[in-house]
């Protein structure tokens, strides 16, 4: 039996491919929050709550109306991005300029709203939802049997950042979005409608966290507290990377997930604060985060 620090390598890989799969969780939630702080200066605490309606969309589409898993993949992230543009449009758009605590007291609201609407209809209990059946089974690596549907969980994480990160970075589009954080009334000089340009740019964060929520679905069960448990550390993960950095929300969750995994197999009490020691440490270091940039 091979040992790597006196664990077994499959306990070790085992344990790295649900910090990656995890990490690759952090990473999608806390590009849909950075790029919703990062264009918008929103602190969006509705995040964890678009992701939570994701899970719950695709779960009622496949048993109540029986569409399959990838109609809902589709489906489901489009659904929360209308309800996210909504709540921007009407209510959010009313207080941009002031301070952020008004942002964070608002969304905090609405994400309490819609977890209690949840529990009073579905009750506090998870339900299951199926893997689809050609993403079922394992395949062995010789070193550790790997699950067919965490690979493509994984896969489709890191090219959904990946996309996101190039277009905001490289595109037209992206160029405008970052040029009204800067000057929104010089960019409508030259005939942009800058507040449909942040609704779509806070309608895209819900449709990233909703999509998170229907890929987690089959793994975890569909509860309505799912993404309450959840946002507090994609905050952390924020942070740590910086907040409104792009690639510092993508870095930061994959390395937290593997972190935690090791901390899992080498110290399992401390798994639960490696993302919040992390923070601390990074915050009395550097506190922009690791990618940020200073005024």
């Amino acid at each position: 039996m091979t040992l790597v620090f006196g664990v077994p390598l499959v306990a070790l890989a085992s344990q790295l491919v649900i910090g990656l799969f995890n990490g690759a969780f952090y990473a999608l939630l806390s590009l849909g929050l950075g790029v919703i702080f990062g264009l918008l200066r929103v602190v969006n605490f509705a995040h964890g709550a678009f992701y939570t309606l994701g899970a719950f969309i695709a779960f009622l589409l496949a048993s109540r109306a029986g569409l399959s898993f990838w109609v809902c993949l589709v489906v489901a992230p489009v659904m929360v991005a209308a309800l996210a543009a909504v709540l921007e449009r009407n209510l959010l758009r009313k207080l941009y300029g002031l301070d952020h605590l008004y942002g964070l007291l608002l969304t905090f609201g609405f994400a309490l709203l819609i977890e209690g609407s949840l529990q009073y209809f579905f009750g506090a209990a998870g339900q299951p939802f199926q893997v689809p059946a050609v993403l079922s089974g394992t395949s062995n690596l010789g070193f550790m049997f790997l699950p067919h549907y965490r690979a493509f969980a994984i896969g489709m994480s890191l090219l959904l950042c990946l996309l996101t990160w190039l277009t905001i970075e490289y595109t037209s589009l992206g160029a405008k979005l970052r040029a009204a954080t800067e000057n929104s009334a010089l960019l409508e000089v030259f005939g942009i409608n800058v507040p449909l340009l942040l609704t779509c740019t806070y309608a895209f964060g819900g449709a990233l966290a909703g999509f998170a929520g229907v890929v987690a679905a089959p793994v975890f069960q569909v509860n309505p507290l799912m993404g309450a448990n959840l946002i507090i550390v994609v905050f952390a993960v924020v942070i740590i990377g910086g907040l409104g950095s792009i690639s510092g929300a993508i870095v930061s969750g994959l390395m937290l997930g593997l972190l935690e995994a090791l901390a899992k197999v080498y110290w399992p009490p401390s798994a639960n604060l490696v993302p919040f020691l992390i923070m601390a440490i990074v915050l009395f270091l550097r506190p922009r985060g690791l990618f940020g940039k200073g005024e």
